[in-house]
């Protein structure tokens, strides 16, 4: 039975006086008990799809074509009939938890919001159903956890949270808009069999928007893929797999990080190691700020990189692994042995590492907000250049534009600020700012996970080229396995605080010696299908 059936839908917004086309001429159904994936990169018009079947897009959008729900024109229904629909029939679960949840309200009195709005539950009836709610979406010990603030939740549990939200009126449609872009890879699989199971025991129809598809052949029945505002290819998932059609989509199946960096020369010396590094936060308490006890972020981690040598450091939230990372670079406070290019840092002061800190450099996994909004493309790449010095003493403008071609940006636009940029843009003036002084060991914190699969491969592409180039030391911290697998030497495998197992990339993958990291292999279980 067809729950919700698109027709022709048409989506513009008013801009500088010009209408700008989003959306066009887009045709979907979605059935009672199915699940139906929008698949596509950023700024194909999934979203605006998606939030167009309740009008939920801001007022210069103009909305033309046919939406129906259970027989229900949606375009163009009043606002009563609109309040009626939206979190009751049709319900969304959005990426990022953490901005769709308010951070002054407690879970019970979010849940609670909206089944007195939608169903005049209140009282001991909706905790009731609250706790049913919860536990449902599973959340531990579900009584304890009401009166919690979402910001004492892991990622994980934020997302369940939601899930529970969207469930709290039994909807017959379920939006779910990249609900596990920002989550570890064994979080992404939790939430994943979550919705299926979901979909199945309350039978409704998912609508799934991601733009991963290695996602869509787990979750879904039917895939649309889009591009700039169309879909240019539709079918059952197995078939869309099997044949693709369109070139758009086969681009989007290749789209993996695959093969393997070049091998290490033997000769190539130790850039950074730590010998049983540990930081513990101390937790103080009371008047006198006594110390009553610690967060063990990490416990004890010897490791070693050398030039040309890429370490990848995986595990999921709160496991360390940027820890290790900040650490090493002097960033926080730590014990035991920390090296860097043969000189033991740890009792260097603030003044004797400023030297050093050219030579180390770190990009940041949000490439929006890692860059300031009131510097151009140059201001930021150079910024390194006025605490650091110039090499040679070149122009700063030459040196930037140097680096902006090395990293694949035109020096014509280095006079843009950053959100004149793609995503992938970004990420790259981010690496530039880096590379500029010539570092020889760069920590890269996740610097693929908010980028479109395709963006991936040419970030991955580029990391390789320039280690390649100038022989650096690379850590690279990442919950994506393809992309470790990709960049990765060897591997280090951390579980809250400890080092669970490291070694050689292609031996790991192959032969994991810990449950843990065969618990991580098994989350994303495609790997076999992208083979060094």
């Amino acid at each position: 039975m067809t729950m919700l059936e698109v027709k022709d839908l048409r989506v513009s917004f008013r801009q500088d006086g010009e209408s700008v086309e989003a959306v066009r001429g887009v045709s979907f159904t979605v059935d009672r008990g199915e699940t139906v994936a929008l698949v596509g990169e950023s700024g194909s018009g999934k979203s605006v799809t998606a939030l167009s079947t309740v009008s939920l897009l801001p007022a210069s959008a103009t909305i033309t074509g046919d939406i129906t729900y259970d027989g229900q024109q949606m375009v163009g229904a009043d606002e009563r009939m609109l309040r009626k629909v939206r979190g009751n029939d049709i319900s969304f679960i959005f990426q990022e938890p953490m901005t769709s949840l308010n951070p002054l309200h407690t879970l019970e009195r979010q849940l609670a919001e909206s089944l007195a709005l939608h169903q005049g539950i209140a009282g001991e009836g909706a905790r009731a159903r609250i706790v049913e709610l919860m536990t449902k979406v599973g959340i531990r010990d579900p009584e304890s956890r009401l009166g919690a603030y979402p910001h004492q939740l892991s990622g994980g549990q934020r997302q369940r949270v939601m899930i529970a939200m969207a469930l709290a009126n039994k909807p017959d449609i379920l939006i779910a808009d990249e609900p596990t872009t920002a989550l570890d890879v064994t979080i992404q699989a939790q939430i994943l069999e979550l919705l299926a199971e979901l979909k199945k025991s309350e039978d409704m129809g998912l609508l799934f928007i991601t733009h991963d598809l290695g996602i869509v052949q787990r979750i879904a029945d039917k895939v649309c893929v889009m591009k700039d505002g169309e879909i240019v290819e539709a079918g059952p998932v197995d078939e869309i797999f099997a044949n693709p059609q369109h070139p758009y989509t086969r681009k989007l199946l290749s789209a993996r990080a695959v093969g393997a960096p070049d091998p290490v020369d033997a000769d190539a010396p130790v850039m950074a190691e730590t010998e049983h590094l540990k930081v513990w936060f101390p937790i103080q308490r009371g008047f006198f700020r006594r110390t009553v006890g610690h967060i063990k972020a990490v416990n004890d981690a010897t490791i070693s990189v050398r030039a040309g040598e890429t370490l990848g450091i995986v595990g999921e939230s709160g496991s360390g692994k940027t820890t290790v990372a900040l650490a090493i670079m002097r960033l926080i406070a730590s014990e035991g042995g920390i090296t860097f290019d043969g000189q033991d840092v740890r009792g260097w002061s603030t003044k004797h590492l400023r030297d050093l800190r050219k030579d180390m450099q770190i990009v940041f996994q949000d490439p929006f907000g890692s860059l300031s909004p009131r510097m151009t493309c140059e201001q930021i790449i150079a910024e390194g250049l006025g605490v650091h010095g110039k090499p040679d003493g070149r122009e700063e403008r030459d040196l930037v534009a140097e680096v902006m071609e090395e990293v694949g940006l035109d020096p014509a636009t280095m006079d843009r600020y950053p959100h004149e940029f793609s995503g992938g843009q970004r990420q790259r003036i981010a690496i530039a700012r880096a590379m500029i002084l010539r570092p020889k060991l760069v920590v890269l914190d996740e610097p693929t996970s908010a980028l479109d699969m395709t963006v991936q491969v040419q970030i991955v592409d580029l990391l390789r080229a320039l280690q390649r180039k100038y022989g650096l030391a690379y850590l690279f911290i990442s919950h994506d396995l393809h992309v470790v697998r990709a960049m990765s030497h060897k591997i280090m495998v951390m579980k809250a605080g400890d080092v669970v197992e490291q070694g050689a990339a292609k031996e790991l993958f192959e032969n994991p010696q810990t449950e843990y990291t065969r618990n991580l292999l098994a989350a994303a279980p495609d790997l076999i299908d992208h083979p060094d």
